[in-house]
């Protein structure tokens, strides 16, 4: 599945669970950027994954890791300057204010890093009824089989993929577990974008060990796909715009789009 061409054309196409950067996409049931995003998926052949820094110098506020790498800047430079993806980016920001609240009691719950918001972001767009080609669905965009492997109804009558605190609860069981395997929130996040079996074997390829740190993410990506190369400089581009708005461009009436 290639959640990166999906976020630009038309929707997420995860295998395991969740359609990744889902949330551009014009077959959802709610429309999205379009297929017409041709400059978008240039950009995608020129950028470079090579590490810029070991961290971005204003990780203040952030409780994930805020690494500096091409692949982040290159994806502020599309949702902040490309007219289609900054009007649909607009509108996930909108949307941010409905779920955060929610999201952010369930991971403080949990103690977990208040900074995976931004992977629901990059999923659905905060958009509880976002469906993907790939029968993914929701605000964390599961599959049916690992939505019901985490204790979710999902059935021609109910699917509580849709109903956002249940989803929501899901999605943190299943990356709090892929953080216990992997030691490490990039591992998690990109595990739970293309199969944590995949990256296992990967990080045993190049490590030696399933578990790492957030670096080594960027030390395997290049083995990963390539929607899975992009996965987590997508979220923390999504979370640097997120946290700054008015920085890059996202500001009052901008901010307050509607569909």
């Amino acid at each position: 599945m290639n959640r990166i061409n999906t976020i630009l054309r038309s929707g997420p196409t995860r295998k395991v669970a969740l359609a990744g950067m889902a949330v551009i996409a014009a077959v959802y049931t709610v429309p999205r950027v379009g297929s017409d995003l041709s400059s978008v998926q240039t950009v995608l052949t020129r950028i470079s994954p090579t590490l810029t820094g070991s961290s971005d110098s204003s990780s203040a506020g952030w409780d994930l890791a805020n690494i500096d790498n091409s692949l982040v800047d290159s994806w502020i430079r599309t949702f902040s300057t490309n007219p289609k993806v900054k009007e649909r980016f607009a509108v996930w920001l909108d949307r941010k204010s409905t779920f955060e609240p929610m999201i952010s009691t369930k991971l403080a719950e949990r103690d977990m890093p208040q900074d995976l918001i931004y992977l629901a972001m990059i999923e659905s767009g905060f958009n509880p009824k976002a469906q993907s080609p790939a029968k993914a669905g929701g605000l964390w965009q599961f599959v049916s089989e690992t939505g019901r492997r985490y204790g979710l109804t999902v059935n021609k009558r109910i699917d509580e993929r849709n109903h956002p605190e249940k989803a929501t609860e899901a999605a943190l069981s299943y990356l709090s577990d892929l953080h216990d395997r992997f030691g490490s929130w990039y591992l998690a996040a990109a595990a739970y974008n293309t199969g944590e079996n995949r990256v296992g074997r990967i990080m045993k390829q190049v490590t030696g060990s399933e578990k790492g740190t957030d670096a080594d993410y960027y030390r395997i990506s290049h083995l990963l796909p390539k929607e899975t190369q992009n996965y987590v400089p997508m979220m923390i581009a999504a979370g640097r715009i997120a946290k700054e708005p008015a920085k890059y461009g996202f500001a009052g009436d901008e901010v307050a789009l509607t569909e």
